[in-house]
């Protein structure tokens, strides 16, 4: 049981979802080669783990705890309405107290999707999306 198992179940949701939306949006994962088109909308995945725990002598339990970030990056001077639609997409996609499951592990998303503050770069504006997660093991 790992921090692999929670980042897969979050990416294979997210995936689903942008294959599926109109238009659709293409999605990059972390060391995975990905070239963006000229003023595409598009996502950027990202787990970032905080620690693992255990409440028991017996190290019969570990708990998992971390962050789930997406950053949605669009064309620079289009505004960030678009950006912030994606936003509350991803609030719906990934409610206050889900529970994903997969390979005997249960992940819990723990807060609400927060938005950040926007990134203006040359050529793009960022703005990122994330929710803190947890999952226990017995």
């Amino acid at each position: 049981m790992s921090h692999k198992i929670i980042r897969s179940l979050f990416q294979a949701r997210l995936a689903a979802w942008a294959a599926a939306r109109t238009p659709p949006l293409r999605v990059a994962y972390e060391n995975v080669d990905f070239t963006p088109a000229t003023d595409e909308l598009y996502l950027k995945a990202y787990n970032l783990p905080a620690g693992t725990d255990s409440e028991t002598l017996t190290a019969d339990h570990k708990r998992y705890t971390g962050l789930f970030q997406v950053t949605i990056v669009g064309p620079s001077s289009k505004g960030t309405g678009a950006l912030e639609g994606v936003v509350d997409e991803l609030a719906a996609l990934f409610p206050l107290y889900d529970r994903l499951t997969g390979n005997g592990l249960t992940a819990l998303v723990l807060t609400p999707v927060d938005q950040g503050p926007g990134i203006p770069n040359d050529t793009t504006y960022s703005v990122a999306a994330s929710f803190q997660y947890r999952a226990d093991t017995e």
